[in-house]
């Protein structure tokens, strides 16, 4: 495997062949047809095992009842083996595109986020990387990860790595649909890529009265009103501005008449943070700040800090393994630097114990503008974004050695 200049593709084994990519667009189909949700994917999961066993792999399926594991090549237990990671459930809402022969047959239910397009890249770098092995050409072992429950926090990667996932790995990647990058090209970034992801959920409580007289009693509104305005903005003082740590109400409901101070109220939102350490410490200064605003209001409060998922921060090295990897199948110009999300991702919990990136995988058809973005029932996905995940995971494989 010989490197040309950094502004053209190098001629790299791991092709995808034109049967298997016509085979993983049905394969992709079928599943955006069937989507089932977190911890319940045993059609989806059966499918990838079928698959696999037909290409003459050995998966296991995971301890949880779905998803499933499978090794590439023989570990030979000294070099550790680079992992590839899909997430495999859906979400539950409807499935909206018009006059598309394979949209969500399932009420409610619908592959929104990509991630039938996740699934079926590993599927198709495991077949291609079997082939290879069986022709000697594989340099190391390489772990396929079926991930399921991704959309359901904390996620289904910490029940995965309980499973032994992540036995012999050194390292991991991924890929993840995204709408603003052309189909052929990926998105890049070193470091933070996607925000921490907690939920918060908080009661306040005071003896109510009469609006005509809140001096006697504690105006739990007003408390109410002002935990969700000042409390961020305590927090801005006291959490450095660089960690991107954001909170954000999505429900507040205090009170049913005009004239009556309620006795409760409940606020509900979440927190995400761009900074690993910053996360950590968020439960504490959170907490503090909620009870500090609320007692000097004296409304007794109780908060419930609700762990979702850390920041998805990758690995220097990795992210170049992935950079080089692409541009060996399509040259630089395929390569961009993706901006920071706020969204959440259970990929984080794998790079607590391993160092691993993620790409953003382009998925919008070229000219055709924007797709619309993800979590929406209209999504979809160019189908040519299957070609280049899998092309994108096999050179790696191929490259990871050098790194």
């Amino acid at each position: 495997m010989s490197r040309d200049s950094d502004d053209q593709a190098t001629t790299l084994l791991g092709a995808l062949p034109d049967d298997l990519r016509t085979e993983l667009i049905a394969f992709r189909r079928d599943l955006h047809m069937h989507p089932e949700l977190g911890n319940q994917e045993f059609r989806t999961t059966a499918a990838i095992k079928q698959r696999l066993e037909a290409a003459g792999l050995a998966p296991r399926v995971l301890d949880t009842g779905t998803g499933l594991m499978c090794d590439v090549g023989t570990w030979d237990g000294v070099r550790p083996m680079l992992a590839l990671r899909a997430d495999i459930d859906a979400l539950p809402i409807p499935d909206t595109k018009a006059d598309c022969a394979y949209r969500s047959t399932v009420p409610d239910r619908a592959h929104a986020c990509g991630h039938d397009i996740h699934t079926v890249t590993v599927l198709g770098a495991a077949l291609v990387l079997a082939d290879l092995d069986r022709r000697g050409l594989l340099p190391n072992a390489v772990r396929l990860i079926f991930q399921p429950a991704e959309e359901v926090l904390p996620g289904g990667a910490p029940d995965a790595i309980d499973s032994g996932v992540l036995d012999g790995v050194g390292k991991i990647i991924a890929v993840h649909c995204d709408p603003k990058v052309d189909a052929g090209r990926i998105g890049l970034r070193t470091g933070p890529i996607t925000s921490a992801c907690d939920r918060l959920e908080i009661t306040l409580d005071g003896p109510g009265g009469h609006t005509a007289r809140p001096h006697l009693t504690t105006d739990l509104v007003t408390a109410a009103a002002k935990v969700v305005t000042e409390v961020p903005a305590l927090l801005s003082r006291r959490i450095d501005a660089r960690s991107g740590l954001a909170l954000t109400w999505g429900r507040i409901e205090a009170g049913h008449a005009c004239n009556v101070i309620p006795q409760h109220a409940e606020l509900s939102g979440t927190v995400r943070c761009l900074d690993l350490k910053a996360w950590h410490d968020a439960p504490d200064l959170v907490h503090a700040a909620i009870v500090e605003i609320a007692d000097l209001h004296r409304a007794k409060s109780v908060v419930e800090y609700i762990r979702g998922v850390p920041p998805v921060v990758n690995d220097p090295a990795v992210t170049q393994l992935l950079h080089d990897a692409m541009t060996a199948r399509r040259g630089a110009f395929s390569v961009e630097d993706t901006e920071q999300s706020l969204g959440g991702e259970d990929f984080s919990w794998y790079l607590e114990k391993v160092p691993g990136a993620m790409a953003r995988l382009g998925v919008r058809t070229p000219g055709d503008g924007a797709r619309g973005d993800l979590h929406r029932g209209d999504f979809d996905a160019d189908e040519k974004s299957i070609t280049v995940g899998v092309e994108l995971f096999t050179a790696a494989a191929l490259l990871d050695g050098e790194y």
